[in-house]
């Protein structure tokens, strides 16, 4: 940066406090016990949602002022660890502070007004969180997006988004760069580095210079929050929108009954910063003044995981199922949690195996809970509450949750159908405002009074769902409809399944047939494959209906996933449907 740029840019920061409207003073202290009170009975739609929310004024600086006047203990709020020595921790004055000198960097340096939109594509780095709060602070909407972004998706969602701009670390920038000039809304770009790089602001030294002081907007409980973009079964990615309360206020309640939070807990998900798992850990951790804690784990590994919950005084880790089943692969009666008290699962079907086999070696359930970017958490195994192995629980409220048929009338118990949620009469308001730009499939995804999940399950009639799979995961062979989780289940009662994915493949007579791509455990990784296949198929005919068994199996040395963890079943469904079109297009 040149020199007198340089220091007309310090010069903007050092005199920036804000633009948006008075200060707002903050209340009398109160007893925040009944001030968290109040966002849970919101949170369960048992009050009624305030016209005006805004999570960091509302929230955060609550905690902070409680921190001042000596009725909060100053412990962390945040806690960040790299695994090689590096450390930062910030109680909730300290995370004020840092966030308030981020949110001049938005809009004295970027320019950003409430309402504008940021791509936030950063690894588990302190200024995610940072840089979270701050467009909340300035009003700007927040779009989080995965590292491994490709340059064709970076460019769809600055365009579709029109997000005026982005921050983003070292290894993206150039791919940034290679689309920005086909991105006409995209005017400034911040770069979280120790280097600079042409064209680039380095946040890390505009927010040393920064001033501390800064007036939170204020926002209504209906103004825009955050857009994730989600893949459906055809198309380009849809723009989920949340408001300021959905996110805000809607996790108050899960973060207390279904993820067990207090004042002293310290609460580590594993999630990728670009997926909705992260927002929801914000979410429901600070309301109930927790700390939240962070590895920056560049990749997945089992050892490093299990060294950091011995390590560190965690009290609440949550993994998705194919984290747990690395974890439970390992010798756990090396390793002593001390701290560790309560652990939660989600984002896929847990399989009961993992779960018994988690229970029996740390001594600790695993609570499942279930939801969607569109929503706040669906169902779940709470707290306290009676588990059934395999199940996601029952309906959280204040959602009221049905097993529906493609009308959107509602199924008897035990019948299969689609997962829904009521919308009417009333919308719940800790539900996504809109696809946005994309009223077709706003309204597609509704029938009847219910919004439509795109998932199937059933009830039992003690109100326990069962998730079969997506509706595009069900399989149909012969006119029998199998959804992949219970084949997969079976799979990993085997000893020689590490991992199992179970998706439809082509087949000239029944149309379909259920195929199994499976991991093998090491020790059975030199056995006869055909005979090991017979063996798998035997084994999934003797603990569950015999027609579901996988017909065709694959040995595979590792199967798609996601940067969160999560299998991707439509990448192997496409990869055996794929080959059939390919087979068809060249016939003659």
């Amino acid at each position: 940066m040149m020199p007198w740029l340089r220091g007309w840019v310090l010069q903007v920061l050092r005199n920036a406090r804000g633009f948006c409207g008075p200060h707002r003073q903050q209340p009398p202290l109160s007893d925040p016990q009944k001030i968290v009170a109040t966002w849970e009975a919101i949170s369960l739609g048992r009050q009624p949602v305030p016209e005006y929310f805004n999570f960091a004024h509302d929230v955060l600086d609550m905690w902070s002022q409680l921190e001042k006047a000596g009725h909060r203990p100053r412990i962390p709020a945040f806690w960040w660890v790299n695994g090689k020595g590096a450390e930062i921790k910030w109680n909730f004055e300290e995370l004020g502070e840092q966030s308030r000198k981020a949110a001049n960097v938005l809009q004295g340096m970027c320019g950003l007004q409430p309402g504008d939109r940021m791509m936030l594509v950063l690894p588990r780095l302190p200024e995610w969180w940072l840089v979270s709060v701050a467009c909340i602070r300035t009003g700007a909407v927040m779009i989080p997006g995965v590292s491994q972004l490709t340059e064709k998706d970076l460019k769809y969602r600055l365009q579709a988004s029109r997000a005026k701009s982005i921050i983003t670390s070292d290894s993206l920038a150039p791919r940034v760069d290679a689309i920005s000039a086909d991105c006409p809304s995209l005017q400034s770009k911040l770069l979280v580095s120790d280097s600079s790089r042409p064209g680039w602001m380095n946040f890390r030294e505009l927010l040393r210079e920064a001033s501390a002081e800064h007036n939170c907007v204020r926002t209504k409980s209906q103004d825009p929050l955050a857009i994730y973009f989600t893949s459906g079964t055809t198309g380009a990615p849809k723009m989920v929108e949340h408001s300021q309360a959905s996110y805000g206020l809607g996790f108050v309640a899960s973060g207390r009954w279904w993820v067990d939070l207090t004042k002293s807990d310290i609460f580590w998900n594993t999630s990728d910063t670009g997926w909705v798992k992260a927002a929801w850990t914000l979410f429901s951790a600070w309301p109930n003044g927790s700390c939240i804690f962070v590895h920056e784990l560049p990749r997945v590994d089992a050892k490093i995981i299990l060294n950091t919950l011995s390590r560190f005084p965690i009290t609440t880790l949550c993994c998705v199922p194919t984290i747990f089943r690395l974890l439970v692969q390992e010798d756990l009666t090396r390793y002593q949690f001390q701290s560790l008290r309560h652990c939660l699962t989600g984002g896929e079907a847990l399989n009961p195996d993992v779960r018994e086999k988690w229970k029996s070696q740390v001594g600790l359930e695993l609570h499942e809970g279930y939801g969607q970017s569109e929503t706040v958490l669906i169902c779940a195994n709470t707290k306290g509450m009676k588990i059934k192995s395999g199940s996601m629980g029952k309906a959280s409220p204040p959602y009221d949750v049905q097993i529906v048929d493609n009308e959107g009338n509602v199924l008897p118990p035990g019948e299969e159908g689609n997962i829904a949620v009521r919308v009417r009469p009333t919308r719940p308001f800790c539900f996504f405002s809109c696809y946005l730009n994309n009223p077709e499939k706003t309204e597609a995804s509704e029938r009847g009074d219910f919004y439509i999940t795109g998932d199937r399950a059933h009830k039992d009639k003690d109100g326990y769902f069962w998730f079969t799979g997506r509706s595009d995961d069900v399989i149909n062979s012969s006119s029998y409809r199998i959804g992949p989780v219970e084949v997969e289940n079976a799979l990993a009662e085997h000893p020689a399944v590490l991992e199992a994915a179970v998706v439809s493949s082509p087949d000239p007579i029944r149309g379909e047939v259920v195929k199994a791509f499976i991991v093998l455990s090491p020790a059975y990784s030199s056995q006869d494959p055909k005979k090991l296949t017979q063996e798998l198929q035997e084994h999934v005919k003797s603990v569950t209906a015999p027609y579901k068994y996988p017909r065709k199996v694959a040995f595979v040395s590792e199967l798609p996933k996601t940067v969160s963890g999560k299998i991707q079943r439509n990448k192997l469904r496409s990869q055996e449907w794929g080959e059939m079109r390919g087979n068809l297009q060249k016939a003659p």
